[in-house]
């Protein structure tokens, strides 16, 4: 009853029962009634059988209804995943417009404080230098001149390092090893924290996008390094081989500790930090990992892209800003 149904456990019933009535119940090899001991016998036989067919069918019947649950469930689990991925589709799409929209943004501010506030404290400060050399006889105005001269010329070169630490022009212009250098020389003469760079001399433009990628990524290992790892050195590495371009950042710090490293490679809010540098890295194909054991044995930042059409997109983004 279990296996094959209500019916055909019956017909075995029935099969059994005249067997044994033909062959072992005498007289033998007839199916005539039996005495009345043996047809007690046979009818605890019936019974038996009986509550063992309903209850073999009754197991059946929920192991049946438990399996249509089951389907059920699954379905609407797929359900809800491929809504879940279409989901995560949508947010991956929304970020990579985000970051985007960051970058383009950055590039605005960046012209703006150069072309205008920048020319304008240079105007300035040509001004206050005249003024200062007409009433250079009055030595406490000359004076005072003197040191709003200078704090010009240190505002002017302040808005233009914040100008380019926004997005450097070198890095549209001359490309990610000329921006990358400018730089890495700004950080060292800043922290104090040397820095090596091992970049090919004829390492080749890649597209636009990769290289803000990668010149933010060193930014952001470097940033780190200097707040958090208290190490005195950095090596930065860049090769470009088989397709792909390989970034590597390393340290000789304190560390990331597994937690804080498990916490920075989860999923969490795009945007920000290493997790940001991550969404953008995946945009583009690309893959993220950091090794570290949080025992002062520093930390190594490495990260892969993948370049595709690389000499289109150099020539696409040459011609915009040429015509710039």
């Amino acid at each position: 009853a279990f296996f094959c149904g209500f019916g055909p456990s019956v017909l075995a019933v029935a099969v059994a029962l005249f067997g044994v009535r033909y062959w072992f119940i005498n007289p033998s090899h007839s199916f005539s009634l039996p005495d009345q001991p043996q047809s007690f016998g046979v009818l605890a036989f019936l019974l038996v059988s009986s509550v063992i067919v309903a209850v073999g069918e009754r197991s059946r019947r929920n192991l049946a209804a438990l399996q249509e649950s089951q389907e059920a469930l699954e379905e609407r689990l797929r359900e809800r995943t491929a809504e879940l991925d279409i989901a995560n589709q949508g947010l991956g799409d929304l970020t990579a417009r985000l970051l985007q929209l960051q970058d383009e943004e950055r590039r605005r501010i960046a012209r703006e404080l150069h072309d205008s506030a920048g020319q304008s404290l240079a105007a300035l400060a040509m001004n206050l230098s005249s003024l200062g050399a007409d009433i250079e006889r009055l030595a406490k105005s000359a004076a005072t001149v003197s040191d709003s001269v200078a704090l010009v010329n240190d505002m002017t070169r302040d808005i233009r390092t914040i100008s380019y630490l926004l997005h450097p022009p070198l890095l549209d212009e001359a490309g990610l090893a000329s921006a990358l250098r400018w730089y890495i020389k700004g950080f060292t003469e800043r922290s104090g924290i040397k820095v090596h760079l091992e970049l090919a001399d004829d390492f080749e433009r890649l597209p636009q996008d990769l290289e803000t990628a990668i010149f933010r990524l060193v930014q952001e290992c470097l940033t780190n390094i200097h707040r958090h790892s208290e190490s005195p050195i950095a090596a930065i590495g860049i090769a470009r081989s088989d397709g792909e371009v390989r970034v590597e950042v390393e340290d000789q710090g304190k560390g990331i500790s597994p937690d804080k490293k498990l916490e920075l490679l989860s999923a969490g809010t795009p945007g920000v930090g290493i997790r940001g540098l991550r969404e953008r890295l995946r945009q583009l194909g690309g893959t993220l990992e950091i090794a570290s054991n949080g025992h002062g044995r520093g930390t190594v930042v490495a990260a892969r892209l993948p370049v595709r059409n690389s000499r289109t997109n150099v020539a696409v983004a040459a011609g915009g800003r040429s015509a710039h």
